[in-house]
């Protein structure tokens, strides 16, 4: 009994050493890096396509890189089931105008062997660029359990993408190493460090900033909320100081997208709130514009993934104005196989006209989205960039099924913004929807099209209400 005392108490101190090291060599505070976007000249342009190709599998997650000569890198995980064994990540290339055909990054087994560990199952793949133009790439691992028994694994590649170095563990917790998940687009300090905005799921569900050196190795690690509250961070940074950080739903209703700000580059973070954003506990993406408005992608629902959508905000998140309907089969429900299935092969014919035979795609959404004769359509997971020419791309999960891709220019979303703004204008002239069409692309009707106002208060405190989270977390939720 007195050894194994003895040797909690050796674990503790250091424990507390280790915790105290690491608060005395913190990294000197370093502002915000913008990433430079052109001036775009290019016409109003919106077109889709499938990144991915495989059909009657799982696909999930993806997540999109630029290269260094404009293309887009796209990365995602595939196999017979979510959390199957034979999952890999899988990745491919955007060239302006196509995808080049898919190929497997690493698979289960080879990060097993590189690990040295056993590995059940991986998912969540994202990549970032280091100071030194590199690539990373993290992506969760799961040894037991879960995934709130989650840690995530880096490799690193020096040729875009094409090879690879050998996996290794990211150490964030300095005990067990588990419940670190990652989902949101990474982003850049001034001084060539990064940071990732990372969850926990293990008892508590709060999001977090891990923070890494230009080499890659863990500097620092900070709470954004605490509790059971949201999880899967994004982080939209404004300028070299402000920052809004929204964050998955997964608390008590109403189901709103929970928010935290910063007004010094993440040294101290106001105390979490709701939002007017509805949220199924389903995953965001944004970024922030040059001009100082804030783009997301999100299912803008209390139930369900069947719509997605994209929204502008021009004060920091206080109003929303729906701008376009990405996808919509709300109205549909849960519904019959055949009819199902004539709707995604429409779906699919609409996203990419060249496909010859939209069975495979109809019959892979079956297989994923139906059960007992029902099925369900869900669009969902969407990640969105704005690349250094101005020009947007958004990928997302479609019925579980396959990764589609948007393209869009800032002209097409300015016309978009625009339509909305008259919209608003006009509250008592509403374009009805055309039933002879079920296209998944089409502009927000005149009841979404308005401005969201505020039904609850979302005013979140710079001052009073700051904690410093890099000690402690976050505090409690404000309730509206």
């Amino acid at each position: 009994m007195l050894t194994l005392r003895h040797s909690l108490l050796a674990l503790i101190i250091v424990a507390v050493g280790a915790a105290g090291y690491k608060i005395s060599n913190r990294p000197a505070p370093a502002l915000f890096q913008l990433p430079v976007v052109a001036q775009s000249n290019c016409p109003a342009n919106m077109q889709t396509h499938f990144v991915s190709t495989q059909q009657n599998i799982a696909t999930h997650a993806a997540s999109l890189i630029e290269l260094n000569d404009g293309r887009i890198r796209a990365f995602w995980f595939a196999g017979s089931s979510e959390g199957a064994q034979d999952v890999e990540i899988r990745t491919a290339i955007f060239d302006g105008k196509q995808w080049s055909a898919e190929q497997s990054v690493i698979n289960r087994e080879q990060t097993q062997q590189a690990l040295s560990r056993y590995v059940k199952k991986l998912g969540n793949p994202v990549s970032a660029r280091a100071a030194d133009g590199s690539l990373w790439l993290y992506y969760v691992t799961v040894s037991l359990g879960g995934w709130a028994g989650s840690s995530i694994t880096a490799m690193n590649s020096h040729d875009e993408g094409a090879t690879w170095s050998t996996p290794r563990r990211l150490i964030t917790s300095p005990f067990i190493n588990i419940s670190t998940l990652i989902k949101g687009t990474p982003f850049a300090y001034s001084d060539g460090t990064i940071s990732l905005p990372i969850y926990h799921e293990f008892l508590g569900k709060f999001g977090e900033l891990l923070h890494l050196s230009q080499s890659g190795e863990v500097h620092d690690k900070q709470r954004l909320s605490s509790g059971k509250l949201g999880i899967q961070p994004i982080v939209l940074v404004q300028n070299d100081k402000q920052a809004t950080v929204l964050m998955r739903h997964v608390s008590t209703s109403p189901k709103r997208v929970i928010a935290i700000q910063t007004d010094d580059a993440g040294q101290h973070w106001s105390a979490p709130s709701k939002t007017t954003l509805a949220n199924p506990d389903a995953a965001i993406a944004g970024v922030s514009l040059p001009d100082g408005k804030i783009l997301v992608a999100l299912n803008n629902l209390e139930t369900g993934r069947n719509v997605l959508s994209l929204l502008v905000s021009a004060d920091r998140g206080v109003t929303w104005q729906s701008i376009y309907q990405l996808e919509d089969q709300q109205k549909n429900g849960f519904v019959s196989l055949d009819s199902f299935a004539q709707t995604n092969q429409q779906l699919a014919k609409q996203t990419e006209a060249t496909i010859a035979d939209t069975n495979g795609y109809a019959q892979s959404a079956q297989r994923n989205k139906c059960v007992d004769q029902q099925c369900d359509f869900e669009f969902s997971y969407p990640y969105l960039i704005q690349t250094h020419s101005g020009d947007f791309h958004l990928v997302y999960t479609w019925n579980r099924s396959f990764i589609k891709h948007v393209q869009f220019s800032r002209a097409w979303l300015d016309e978009q913004i625009d339509k909305a703004k008259v919209a608003a204008d006009k509250p008592s002239v509403r374009a009805e929807p055309d039933e002879t069409t079920s296209h998944s692309t089409k502009p927000a009707s005149g009841q979404v099209a308005g401005y969201v106002e505020a039904q609850e208060s979302i005013h979140i405190s710079t001052s009073s209400m700051r904690t410093d989270s890099r000690i402690s977390s976050a505090k409690s939720i404000v309730e509206p």
